[in-house]
């Protein structure tokens, strides 16, 4: 990760990445002047115009998922959002009309807890697949065993940090040597920490400390979240254990999951970098993602 800084005006550090978001629920005309400068969406319909708008983009379009399965079901979910999967011809079909959407990653859902989840020779012709035509398999994994599930086909990351169960010691250690966690820590109360905040700061506290890879994500449209950076997200990263450095490296991730690191835009954040973790947090969310002409009229 490059830092640059402007004559004490502040700090420049490539775009940062918000690895978990719905632009059909929210406003993406905001993410700028948040700070976020490249965002992976995980499922769901892009808004007209955001190829323009938001350029740094890479998206999963439907949501893989069982017959009847999560989210087909839910009420925020628009018709055509979900990709149902009986069988292997189904997964191998269901890979191949992603990819000819633009697809850079696949998302499916292993969501017991709201319905039926996909077979294991659904799961693994899924994996088959995506990984046949070099595509990242990203799991939205919720219920018991969900995550294991997951992790024992293939899968390379999970949308969410778990946050059903407590994983054992050992399930985390082999995970962090293979896999990609997306935070999205701030949706389990929005502020009022839950009983799945605290499961979920667990595995993640003990899969970074193996080393596993971490990413920023909220889930942006999933409830209250701000738009850019999210303060509380951050509060709870470095709740979790990871350092001031770790969280803007996971900001700052490049080529992650299918979305290339293009040079169209960088985060300044303006300012000296401070000192404690509660004031890194205020000064973070002061950041904005400009165009390099815009950094060179700061400049």
């Amino acid at each position: 990760m490059t830092t640059h800084f402007l004559h004490g005006r502040g700090a420049v550090y490539p775009g940062f990445l918000d690895a978990h978001v719905h632009l059909a629920l929210s406003d993406p005309g905001q993410l700028l002047t948040g700070g976020i400068a490249r965002v992976l969406d995980l499922g769901g319909w892009l808004p007209d115009g955001l190829r323009t708008s938001m350029p740094d983009l890479a998206y999963a379009h439907q949501f893989v998922t069982a017959p009847g399965g999560y989210p087909s079901r839910a009420d925020w979910a628009q018709p055509g959002w979900s990709c149902p999967v009986a069988s292997p011809a189904d997964a191998v079909s269901a890979v191949d009309l992603q990819v000819a959407a633009g697809a850079s990653v696949l998302k499916i859902t292993l969501n017991s807890a709201a319905g039926p989840v996909l077979g294991a020779e659904a799961l693994a012709a899924l994996v088959g697949r995506a990984h046949e035509l070099r595509l990242p398999v990203v799991a939205h994994a919720e219920g018991a065993g969900q995550a294991e599930r997951a992790f024992t086909a293939g899968v390379d990351a999970f949308a969410h940090t778990p946050f059903s169960e407590r994983l054992g010691d050992g399930l985390v250690t082999a995970m962090a040597a293979r896999m990609t966690w997306i935070s999205t820590l701030d949706i389990h109360g929005w502020g009022s920490p839950t009983v799945a905040f605290e499961i979920a700061s667990d595995n993640l506290r003990r899969f970074h400390c193996n080393g596993g890879r971490v990413l920023y994500g909220t889930d942006l449209g999933n409830g209250p979240l701000p738009i850019g950076v999210n303060h509380r997200e951050i509060v709870a990263l470095l709740g979790a254990g990871l350092t001031p450095d770790d969280v803007l490296a996971a900001l700052c991730s490049s080529a992650p999951l299918g979305l290339t690191t293009p040079d169209s835009r960088v985060t300044f954040i303006p300012g000296e970098r401070p000192q404690g973790p509660g004031a890194f947090a205020d000064w973070l969310v002061t950041a904005r993602a400009l165009t390099r002409p815009e950094l060179e009229v700061l400049a």
